[in-house]
């Protein structure tokens, strides 16, 4: 099995139950609205990441990361995308095992068409009264199941 972090919205903060929860993550992945390159770097030095940029991350930094990723882990195909809405293909036909998304910092954990819709909730700072969370996709050949953390 291989185990991996997602985190969305960190809107420029890493808290440090953040990192304590991701240690030991083969990969990461960051759904969008990042906020600050700084949070980027703090995660590379848990593992490799595949980050995308969200509606929030502007400016030069933020070039570099594209609207949409796919994430090849194993045998599984992972499609990453900030704000579901803009989901223009059918992950089942195209062959995912799951969709990433960020952007609403509500957290997601449902199977749709035998594809794996997850978003880990916001990890930055606590809007409404939503919780702070983070996730983790275990991954076993082609097959995508997630858990929820909250903090």
């Amino acid at each position: 099995m291989r185990r991996i972090g997602v985190i969305s919205d960190t809107h420029g903060l890493v808290r440090p139950e953040v990192l304590k929860t991701l240690e030991g993550v083969e990969h990461i992945i960051h759904a969008g609205d990042i906020g600050s390159p700084s949070v980027i770097e703090e995660l590379c030095r848990i593992a490799p990441m595949t980050a995308i940029r969200g509606n929030v991350d502007a400016g030069d930094w933020a070039k570099e990361f594209p609207d949409t990723a796919i994430a090849e882990i194993g045998e599984a195909m992972i499609y990453v995308i900030h704000n579901i809405r803009n989901l223009d293909l059918d992950p089942s036909t195209a062959g995912f095992s799951a969709v990433i998304f960020g952007h609403s910092h509500i957290p997601v954990h449902e199977m749709r068409g035998g594809v794996l819709f997850f978003n880990p909730g916001s990890a930055g700072p606590r809007r409404f009264h939503l919780p702070i969370s983070v996730g983790y996709l275990n991954i076993i050949e082609k097959k995508v199941s997630g858990e929820i953390i909250t903090l």
